[in-house]
């Protein structure tokens, strides 16, 4: 994918109007709607840079789709989106079991650190 399908990909997740992200970056509503077309041109390294921030994602991961490695190494978390994206394709039935269950684990996780933290009495 590149910058245009990125964009529409970020504003849609993000829920942000082409208009509000304009006023957010600074850069006017035509010149992202020009971005955004099937023939529409790259935008500006000052543009880019400016949208980037407004929708706080850098500007490599707008025109590559990709993180930096620095970032994707300095967290051990799975990628939020890919997990969102993923809750949001199952039914609902099935959303609510898998939120069950990640509270579920949050208690265990909350029960073993209290569990550990305690001093055993011998």
């Amino acid at each position: 994918m590149g910058f245009k399908e990125n964009l529409k990909a970020e504003l849609a997740y993000k829920d942000i109007l082409i208009k509000e992200l304009a006023v957010l970056a600074g850069v006017n509503r035509r010149t992202i709607d020009n971005y955004l077309r099937e023939d529409g041109s790259m935008p500006s390294a000052d543009a880019a840079v400016r949208i980037a921030g407004a929708l706080g994602v850098t500007v490599e991961y707008l025109i590559t789709g990709n993180e930096r490695q620095e970032q994707k190494s300095s967290s051990s978390l799975p990628d939020s989106r890919v997990v969102l994206k993923d809750l949001e394709a199952l039914s609902k039935r099935d959303r609510k079991i898998v939120l069950n269950l990640i509270k579920s684990l949050k208690e265990m996780e909350k029960s073993e650190k209290k569990r550990l933290n305690t001093p055993s009495k011998r």
